[in-house]
């Protein structure tokens, strides 16, 4: 493939992570792409290319955004994280004292902040639900309601791929009376002047990269085993196969997987965290963003070592999320290779989302050489 032709500004001492970002083009079948790094508040890298269909035919313009899957879960978790700093929220008091009906099935003593850091027990649900349930709001809150914990909330960790943003979501809803997009509409992307959405709209749609598959790879979440990460990830197929490019899963607010962004206002958003919270957190929310609730503990849906924090995925030196040296660095990654991260430690906001999806969940090749020509070029 012939080189790509990247847009935008980079700073001529991060040249080599410009040259990273330009190899995923001939090195992992990179279709349409941005990537941003803010350094002490200063954007050093904002870079785009490519292009945002399958077919080619739509360049991958400054304001293109794309779904992001699972990075989802940061701005989420930035969203608790910003009601706990205003004394709204309790991480430590049971999730029955917001939501009353959550207590069903044996779940009272489920604390606010086994929902954070994937404690539940509630990683999937086991009713049968009718096609299209995911995008039904009220319908997929009252089977959380009922469902009853797969395994002793507190007593193990699973990823909540899906369920997360019902549960976290709900919570903030039942707070502040505003669903997680609009919370994050308002107070979130609005202040900052970045384009990130949870519940896209239609006026938004033109501009909106189509979503690719990884190249021979079945949908997230088909499985045909009856095990813990089939009952996680199911939710995500046959329901949602080949329905993320559909208005109306763009319309939905699903807050643990369809937000919609791009590198810039992924950046911005970490950025503002790394540099001490800015408009939205207190330093002191900040350090506890960074600060480990789970030591490498091996996740059960997931199958491998995870360190978390309240709601965000930490960095681990030799692990799969390994983003640069600092452990203090907090973010989230998405399925199929979008990341989002704060380095406090060195003030880094860093974004990257695509529209090719790479296959299996953990580290994309596409991270590791951006990230350490970051850290090289400090």
């Amino acid at each position: 493939m012939s080189p790509i032709e990247l847009q935008g500004e980079c700073e001529p001492r991060f040249g080599a992570v410009r040259d990273a970002f330009a190899a995923n083009w001939s090195d992992h079948e990179e279709v349409g792409a941005s990537l941003c790094v803010i350094v002490g508040g200063e954007t050093v890298v904002d870079l785009w290319g490519g292009y945002a269909d399958a077919g080619r035919n739509r360049v991958w313009e400054r304001d293109t955004i794309a779904n992001v899957y699972s990075s989802t879960k940061g701005i989420a978790a930035v969203a608790a994280a910003m009601l706990v700093d205003r004394g709204q929220l309790d991480v430590e008091r049971a999730v029955v004292d917001y939501w009353p009906e959550f207590g069903q099935a044996g779940k009272s003593e489920i604390k606010v902040r086994h929902l954070l850091t994937h404690e539940a027990g509630l990683a999937g649900v086991e009713e049968a639900l009718p096609d299209g349930a995911v995008l039904d709001w009220d319908l997929m809150i009252g089977a959380l309601e009922r469902q009853a914990p797969i395994w002793t909330p507190g007593q193990g960790m699973g990823y909540h791929a899906i369920t997360y943003g019902w549960l976290v979501g709900e919570v903030i809803r039942r707070i502040d009376g505003r669903t997680c997009g609009e919370f994050v509409r308002d107070e979130i992307a609005g202040p900052l002047g970045v384009d990130f959405f949870i519940g896209l709209p239609e006026s938004e749609d033109a501009r909106t990269a189509e979503l690719l598959s990884a190249p021979g790879a079945p949908p997230i979440g088909v499985s045909t085993q009856d095990n813990l990460a089939a009952k996680a990830l199911s939710l995500a197929a046959p329901r949602l196969a080949g329905t993320v490019n559909s208005r109306k899963w763009r319309a939905a607010e699903l807050p643990a997987a369809n937000g919609h962004g791009n590198g810039r206002s992924l950046a911005t958003i970490y950025s503002t965290l790394a540099q001490g919270g800015g408009s939205l957190l207190s330093s002191d929310a900040v350090a506890v963003c960074g600060a480990t609730e789970h030591a490498a503990y091996e996740d059960m849906v997931l199958g491998f070592l995870v360190r978390r924090s309240l709601g965000f995925i930490l960095s681990t030196a030799g692990g799969r999320y390994e983003w640069g040296p600092n452990p203090r660095t907090f973010g989230h990654s998405g399925a199929g290779g979008s990341i989002g991260f704060a380095d406090p430690d060195a003030e880094i906001g860093f974004g990257y989302v695509m529209n090719q999806m790479s296959a299996g969940l953990g580290a994309d090749p596409r991270w590791k050489p951006m990230i350490d020509a970051v850290y090289a070029s400090l």
